[in-house]
């Protein structure tokens, strides 16, 4: 079994990690742990590992539990392989009362997976999530950082199709951010 010794970001990232780090004043380097692990999921084929999950806690210099507590109570973060696409499908109540329930059966139909799994070609992960704040658009998935919204079934499918036919990696962080990531202040 790998150990959180055989984990390296690369130098970019590591650099932005200690850019996010010095932030926050000495002992309170735990407040950048959501920025650290979306550049750790980038750094990680967008999943966390807890080979990976205890490197950011050496970085951090925090009890790796204390990694495993916000990387598992988060959505956005993948606690296991996934696909080149997450859909995410907002699951809370404006959505499912305007057909969101409905549209997950029709992703899973379309797919051939169920909520939670990944197609054997690796292209797409389903997952139901909690709100993604855009109620007033009803029902909507999340594909890396583009919401879909006001969903049917044609206009879902449609979507799928075009991100299968691209065949590309779509994430929330991809490692083009953390490689080019000048916003970042000393």
């Amino acid at each position: 079994m790998s150990t959180s010794k055989n984990i390296q970001f690369s130098p970019e990232a590591l650099e932005l990690c200690q850019k996010i780090m010095r932030r926050y004043p000495q002992g309170k380097h735990k407040s950048a742990i959501l920025p650290i692990l979306h550049i750790a999921q980038a750094e990680s084929n967008g999943w966390l590992s807890p080979e990976v999950m205890d490197y950011v806690a050496g970085i951090l210099r925090i009890q790796p539990i204390e990694v495993y507590e916000v990387a598992s109570f988060y959505s956005m973060f993948n606690l296991k392989p996934v696909g080149k696409c997450v859909i995410e499908v907002c699951r809370t109540g404006p959505c499912w009362l305007l057909g969101a329930e409905d549209l997950v059966r029709f992703i899973e139909k379309k797919l051939g997976i169920k909520e939670g799994q990944t197609t054997p070609d690796g292209m797409f992960t389903l997952k139901t999530v909690e709100c993604l704040a855009s109620c007033g658009t009803a029902p909507m998935m999340q594909i890396g950082e583009t919401y879909h919204e006001n969903l049917t079934f044609d206009k879902c499918g449609k979507i799928l199709d075009e991100y299968k036919g691209k065949g590309e990696l779509v994430t929330h962080w991809k490692k083009e951010k953390v490689k080019n990531h000048s916003d970042i202040k000393q």
